[in-house]
């Protein structure tokens, strides 16, 4: 897997990350400290402390923000029915939340409000305050929760000085999980809980011992646990920056074992690309030729194999030269625009002073570069910094200009690749894990540049989905809960099969029209059109679609089910931390209307962390198990883990269930995706990769 190899990577780190507690997220062992973990950590960690054994992932997108999604196996409780789930035990998913409201300074405490167990059954739904100081190699704990960490239940519940309904706790859920329960929050009685953690001397060790306020009399599924003390004691043993292992002896009478797999994923920094071509080399002597004496299909070629610009145009505006193209093999800009000006400068004599690339996407104009010729000598010269060079560059959006063609491009009318994609479902009835090895053949025919055909055609390889025998109940059109069927009913499959045309229609407005097999369950026809003004951090787009559902096989047959869906959504670059917040909304697959939030942050190299909840007219009965659609992902890009540059990425998604309700047609092209370089921060965070 690709995260596996970031996590023995060994990158570089100034500080140790803390440790992660037994339920994953910075802690002792039971119980959550208010310590944060570097932003851009992830941690992938499983503990075994009977009867439970956690499988907990840990994410910080934020420096106050810490995110944990997790599969609890209750190993002493069947999953459901031997002829549906055989020998499986119990699985109970669950979220966590825990946000900074105070920062550690001389005198004062780290702060953080969290709460466990936000969106799932509420098996395990806990609230909590807690404060962390350090005194060297001390670190200190003290806190109060409610709910299952608080359920000893020992002091009053301080909150019920403003009502006396904070007295009680009511029971979440009516049946369904997945539900924010937020009249239980801070509810019922409370107990303290603490600790502390020891670096000692020797650096990979640390030792810890708290003190808990759960006394397991009131465990999930009616289960009583023996505590002969509150307080447990454990030690982390830190193999590496990437790899801890932890043991325990919790409730004075059972042992406890862990591993912690974590990374920071945000200060991730690209293998040395031993596969890549080298830079252009400087010219000892500059070249003389005029620009319309150059070879300019040599030049094209060297641009694509060197650059990684997919060329489709070069002309000439006074002293500007303009390159027109896709990039197709640098995920920084940056860095092929600067290989792409190395190539020019050995061509190019005298005349010339700015190097333009016109940088497209599926022929859509998107953003100009420009560089000063000169500046950039200097820049490759050491006579400038970066700061210097980077004040004389400008990225404007695309404009009609009077131009001398010196070189159009005959267009590749055909192209093709085959690749490999794993595919997974976790915790459901048959089967912890469910997956599939597949072969893919991914096509394009361009008919035009604003015109093409594009296919997969899918072999599976390796699955166990033999054991998929579980259709989800649904009171809605099965628009996803037929996904058995999907991936069961033939070994080949044709995801996609669809003719799209895209364009630029005025200044910032792009549009685009689509037809045929446009996902693995869904055919039709539609059309978006985005509204994404050069040099803002917004974007307005709406997208509508009639869509039919396709045969099980994936080929070219339709059942009868047929809808109109569709959403208008705002993307906001909010400008601070790299966040992105974009809400949709519109009509669903199953005829649902509602809303769709989704926030992301991307760092400086690439990695996006981001998730999304829909919520729509349908009610939690209605939908079923989930209560909502929900999920967590993570897009890694390849260029990260291979010797190579590439713009391709390695996707993890995260959704606790399939159901019908807030179902988004997976339509393959966005206009928001095919215009990215818009958003300038990936040149200018990485503008040093320009000399690269």
């Amino acid at each position: 897997m690709p995260l596996t190899g970031l996590l023995f990577a060994g990158l570089a780190h100034a500080d140790i990350a803390p440790t992660e507690s037994d339920w994953g997220g910075t802690g002792l062992l039971q119980t959550p400290s208010a310590q944060m973990a570097q932003e851009g950590e992830l941690g992938i960690e499983v503990t075994h402390v009977s009867p439970y054994t956690r499988y907990n992932f840990t994410l910080q997108p934020l420096p106050w923000l810490e995110g944990i999604f997790r599969y609890t196996d209750i190993d002493n409780r069947a999953y459901g029915p031997a002829v549906l789930s055989g020998d499986q035990t119990y699985k109970d998913k669950s979220i966590d939340i825990k946000v900074r409201v105070w920062r550690e300074s001389h005198y004062l405490p780290d702060v953080a409000i969290g709460i466990r167990d936000v969106g799932g059954t509420g098996l395990f739904s806990s609230e909590y305050v807690v404060g962390s100081k350090r005194f060297g190699p001390i670190e200190a704990s003290l806190g109060m929760a409610w709910g299952y960490m608080g359920s000893r239940g020992d002091i009053d519940n301080p909150l019920s000085i403003f009502s006396s309904r904070f007295n009680t706790r009511p029971l979440c859920g009516d049946a369904v999980g997945g539900q924010f329960c937020s009249d239980d929050y801070f509810r019922g009685p409370a107990a303290l809980f603490g600790g502390f953690s020891y670096q000692t001397p020797w650096d990979p060790l640390t030792l810890k011992i708290e003190y808990e306020g759960n006394n397991y009399q009131h465990e999930p599924l009616g289960e009583k646990l023996k505590q002969d003390t509150p307080v447990n004691v454990g030690a982390v043993f830190r193999l590496n920056r990437n790899v801890d292992f932890s043991v325990g002896f919790e409730r004075g009478n059972t042992a406890m074992l862990g591993i912690t797999l974590h990374t920071n994923i945000a200060q991730a920094t690209p293998p040395p690309k031993l596969l890549d071509p080298p830079p252009p080399p400087r010219p000892t002597t500059p070249p003389q030729q005029p620009p319309e004496q150059v070879n300019w299909a040599d030049v094209s070629r060297e641009l694509q194999n060197n650059a990684g610009l997919k060329v489709s145009k070069i002309a000439r505006s006074g002293s500007e030269l303009i390159v027109t193209g896709e990039q197709t093999k640098y995920l920084y800009i940056a860095q092929g625009i600067g290989r792409a000006a190395r190539v020019l400068d050995n061509h190019v004599g005298p005349g010339i002073d700015w190097y333009t690339v016109e940088s497209t996407n599926e022929s859509l104009p998107v953003v100009d570069t420009s560089i000063n010729r000169h500046i950039f000598d200097d820049l490759l010269d050491h006579q400038i910094d970066l700061d210097d060079f980077q004040r004389s560059v400008e990225q404007d959006a695309p404009q009609p200009r009077q131009e001398e063609v010196l070189y159009q491009a005959t267009p590749k009318a055909f192209d093709g690749g085959l690749s490999l994609t794993y595919a997974q479902s976790m915790g459901g009835p048959n089967a912890f894990i469910l997956y599939q090895i597949a072969a893919n053949y991914d096509a394009e025919y361009h008919f035009a540049p604003d015109l093409w055909w594009s296919g997969t055609v899918s072999a599976n390889l390796v699955n166990n989905y033999d054991k998929f025998t579980y259709t989800a109940p649904s009171d809605l059109p099965r628009v996803r809960t037929d996904i058995r069927q999907y991936l069961t009913s033939s070994d080949i499959t044709m995801p996609n099969f669809q003719l799209t045309t895209a364009h630029q229609l005025a200044d910032g407005l792009y549009g685009m029209a689509y037809a045929g097999m446009l996902e693995s369950m869904f055919g039709g026809v539609g059309g978006e059109t985005l509204y994404r003004p050069f040099g803002e951090r917004w974007a307005l787009g709406a997208d509508i679609n009639w869509v039919k559902q396709r045969g099980f096989d994936q080929g070219f047959t339709f059942r009868d089910y047929h809808i109109v869906t569709g959403q208008a959504t705002l993307y906001v670059d909010t400008g601070v931390q790299d966040v992105t917040v974009a809400v949709s909304a519109g009509r669903y697959l199953a005829g649902d209307w509602g809303g769709t939030i989704d926030i992301s942050r991307e760092f400086r190299n690439g990695v996006r962390m981001g998730a999304y909840a829909t919520l729509t007219n349908v009610d939690g009965r209605q939908y079923g198990e989930g209560s909502f659609d929900k999920g967590i992902y993570i897009s890694i890009p390849f260029d990260l883990m291979l010797p190579e540059s590439t713009v391709e990425r390695a996707g993890f998604l995260w959704e606790p269930l399939v159901r019908d309700g807030g179902a988004r047609l997976q339509k393959r092209y966005s206009l928001y995706t095919l215009t990215d370089d818009l958003d300038s921060d990936n040149f200018d965070d990485n503008l040093q990769k320009i000399t690269y």
